[in-house]
């Protein structure tokens, strides 16, 4: 009589003990699973970046870099060279204008675009199709094609402009600073090679804003519009209303997207002006840190103020937009 219950304590144990040791081998197996992934996550990222502000304290250039590379004597000299550079604040300022104004123009345009094919009709799907070749083309080959387009003189814009528009001389575009237009007598001073640039950015990565609009548009009830055109709403009012309202949340995603790998853009600005006429970002100012003068601790140094003040920027964006967004969207 007393070896039954032993019996059945111990059989009722044993599920737990199985248990648990299931609960750890699909932990393990988790972590085998994860480690792959985390090993190129360290080395790939964690590393360069703890080693990147390792640099950043140092005076390290290209020409001492075998002999000082781990010569840990860390000062704020970098820091200091880079802050009060001349050009520094002009480069940031540019930095700013192009990142917030490109990436309205980006998202503007996919709006629009994804509006015009929303609904069904013909040969919808090769424009759909061709919408996306300015973002999947080569970089190198779209800005070669933007090159010639705006070349003084064998570019058809400038060609447009002498025989259509009355162009007295050739614009050239990419090396102009700062231009002039005549608006009723008034003469204004345009960043010409600046906004060529933008534009540029603009045509570029529409197509991205424009998939992600376009899928949010497809995913809307389509009751709320015909409530509205039965009401007698015009196009614009039931865009405003009903449309927008509901496209905001993806709006703010594409806004931080797009103004982060704005903000960091070098590729596209280097391959069209190489940062000359008044569109050197902070990006490229890096970039000729370590290329032009071998100083590899400044290149570093600038490389985190730029991080910092992107972070400045989400921060407020988060802080003071996001929040706004969601009550919109829940309500």
């Amino acid at each position: 009589m007393r070896e039954g219950p032993v019996v059945g304590a111990e059989e009722a144990t044993k599920p737990r003990r199985r248990g648990r040791t299931l609960a750890q081998q699909e932990a393990r197996a988790g972590l085998t699973l994860l480690s792959p992934t985390l090993i190129v996550v360290l080395v790939m990222v964690v590393i360069p970046i703890l080693w990147t502000i390792v640099i950043a304290f140092q005076s390290l250039r290209l020409r001492n870099l075998r002999t000082r590379l781990f010569d840990f004597q860390f000062n704020l000299d970098n820091f200091t060279t880079v802050l009060t550079s001349p050009g520094f604040l002009e480069a940031l300022k540019v930095t700013l204008i192009y990142s917030i104004v490109g990436t309205a123009l980006s998202i503007g345009l996919g709006l629009v675009a994804a509006l015009v094919v929303r609904k069904p009709f013909k040969g919808r799907t090769f424009v759909r199709a061709s919408m996306l070749l300015p973002y999947v083309a080569p970089v190198v080959a779209v800005t070669f094609v933007w090159q010639i387009m705006l070349n003084p003189e064998l570019g058809i814009i400038n060609a447009i402009g002498a025989d259509f528009l009355g162009w007295d001389d050739r614009i050239p575009f990419l090396e102009q600073e700062s231009g002039t237009l005549s608006i009723l007598g008034l003469d204004l001073g345009v960043p010409t090679a600046l906004i060529v640039v933008i534009l540029y950015q603009a045509w570029r990565y529409f197509p991205f804003s424009f998939l992600f609009i376009l899928a949010r548009l497809q995913a809307l009830p389509g009751e709320l519009d015909e409530a509205a055109r039965v009401d007698g709403a015009t196009p614009l009012q039931r865009f405003w209303r009903i449309t927008l309202p509901q496209l905001q949340g993806v709006i703010a995603l594409l806004t931080v997207l797009r103004f982060i790998w704005t903000f960091n853009e070098f590729d596209d600005i280097y391959l069209l002006t190489q940062g000359g006429a008044g569109t050197e970002v902070v990006s490229v100012r890096v970039f000729r840190y370590l290329t032009g003068r071998g100083d590899i601790g400044a290149a570093a140094a600038l490389s985190l103020v730029l991080a910092l003040l992107l972070a400045v920027l989400l921060f407020l964006y988060f802080r003071f937009f996001v929040g706004r967004v969601e009550e919109a969207d829940a309500i």
